[in-house]
């Protein structure tokens, strides 16, 4: 896992419950917490904070990762605008995640292992969102497409459709813009 994404864990951490939640929590993971930004860490070091997290708080690991994911979408926005720029709405920036985000996540983050997404649409108009990682993630996905939803000033709803946490070979979100 990429210390960027540790990065915004600790942000996010800091400004949801203050420095001394962060401290605590490496602490009581018995992970070191001197994450740069541009080095690679071990996913276990990331599983560690969230359960551990997910036990302090009495939530569900897939709780946690669903928060951190829509608190980390702003500071994306703020420190990636390029990213941002262009769209008018959450569905085109999700969309455009395999195409545009991964791929210069990849040049500026030397060995980076993205998620790869697959998209349809459904006969309902929901976005469908197949999600494929060896991270079994799916619920930060699923936390990143709320927090692009509130970027663009929208509302969504998220169905877990299929899930590789459940045996499925790859996550299924079915996603509705509601009105």
């Amino acid at each position: 896992m990429k210390g960027v994404i540790f990065n915004l864990l600790e942000q996010a951490v800091t400004d949801a419950h203050g420095d001394d939640a962060w401290i605590d929590l490496l602490e009581a993971a018995g992970v070191d917490g001197a994450y740069t930004s541009l080095g690679s860490y071990p996913d276990s070091e990331i599983v560690a904070l969230v359960g551990m997290a997910a036990l302090q708080l009495d939530l569900q690991a897939a709780n946690v990762l669903r928060w951190f994911g829509r608190a980390a979408m702003p500071m994306l926005a703020e420190r990636y605008q390029p990213f941002f720029a262009g769209h008018a709405s959450a569905r085109t920036f999700i969309l455009s995640v395999n195409d545009i985000i991964h791929p210069e996540v990849r040049k500026l983050y030397s060995g980076a292992g993205c998620p790869h997404f697959h998209f349809s649409d459904d006969s309902d108009g929901r976005l469908i969102i197949g999600y494929q990682s060896p991270r079994q993630m799916c619920y930060l996905a699923h936390g990143f497409v709320e927090g692009a939803a509130d970027r663009f000033d929208e509302k969504v709803e998220v169905e877990h459709m299929a899930c590789m946490l459940e045996g499925s070979s790859v996550c299924r979100l079915a996603v509705r813009w509601l009105h």
